[in-house]
């Protein structure tokens, strides 16, 4: 790793593996640990920062002054982009879903405040958008620029987001991770062990997609990898969307365990965690490892 990056890295927090102590999982003979990557720092938690960590490698190796990417006007990904980009000096392109909103929200803000240039783009063309794959692929970059697609989805992501499964310490049967991209839960599926299963949770509707973009990212073939799957039942209407139940179930959690969820992402996940083990999916005994994946941005307000 370069010095500006690992130095970046000694300034973020552990990330816990916590027991959730809840008498309805003693109910059903169930262990689940949460791992607590949204406590790795404020703004670059979570998978945004595994995710980035090598891609930001090449970004520098390359001599790359500038990375052009796109996300929603509450992207996680373009805020710690944004964030990483201002520590290193680097600049940053944003390409916006959408038109500019009269009124900007506090993560778009906060973009501008750390130098991200935003274009926003009709939905059209952010769609054509996630077409480019390679980081030469866009059309129009200019020399020193450097595309990343949608949630750094990119093999170079795999290598951080292993790193999180390395660190577990305890025996467990299946791993969790919420889905936006997939990106993160191939990066579990090629890291974990092989007794173990791992378990995409879809945060958006008709996510078929995603498995065949999750086998893709995959480098060794189908056959030979280990199980997994993604549950598609837990969107509650689509991205971004929710329902009272599901934000009850995110304040729940929250007073019980003190961990803040959000709706957009883990909020779902664990709702389905809850939900599969309530309708005797998991076996007695069974050992659940929740990774955390932080980004706040869609619970945030003015």
């Amino acid at each position: 790793m370069l010095p500006a990056l690992i130095a970046l890295e000694k300034q973020f927090k552990p990330s816990t593996l916590t027991r959730i102590d809840d008498p309805r999982l003693d109910q059903f003979n169930i262990e689940l640990y949460m791992k607590r990557d949204d406590l790795l720092h404020p703004v670059i938690s979570g998978n945004k920062w595994r995710k980035l960590k090598f891609i930001l490698q090449d970004v520098l190796v390359g001599g790359f002054d500038t990375v052009v990417s796109m996300g929603g006007r509450y992207s996680n990904h373009l805020h710690a982009l944004a964030c990483i980009g201002h520590r290193l000096g680097l600049k940053t392109i944003g390409l916006v879903r959408g038109e500019a909103p009269p009124v900007w929200n506090p993560t778009l803000r906060d973009l501008q405040r750390w130098g991200m240039q935003l274009r926003f783009v009709s939905r059209g063309a952010y769609r054509e958008l996630r077409e480019y794959k390679r980081p030469d692929a866009l059309p129009e970059l200019t020399p020193g620029q450097y595309w990343l697609p949608e949630g750094g989805t990119v093999g170079l992501a795999l290598a951080g987001v292993a790193e999180a499964v390395t660190e577990i310490d305890i025996t467990y049967n299946t791993i969790c991770v919420p889905c936006g991209t997939g990106t993160t839960l191939a990066g579990i599926i090629g890291a974990m062990p092989d007794r173990a299963t791992a378990i995409g949770f879809a945060a958006l509707k008709n996510a078929g997609f995603l498995q065949r973009d999750v086998r893709q990212l995959l480098s060794v073939p189908e056959h030979r990898q280990p199980r997994w799957h993604i549950e598609q039942n837990y969107h509650f209407g689509g991205f971004g969307k929710s329902n009272a139940r599901l934000l009850a179930f995110v304040d729940d959690f929250f007073t019980q365990t003190g961990i803040p969820l959000e709706p957009v992402y883990t909020g779902k996940m664990l709702y389905g965690i809850y939900d599969l083990i309530e309708n005797g999916f998991f076996p007695p005994g069974q050992c659940i490892v929740a990774l955390h994946t932080g980004g706040l941005q869609g619970s945030r307000r003015e």
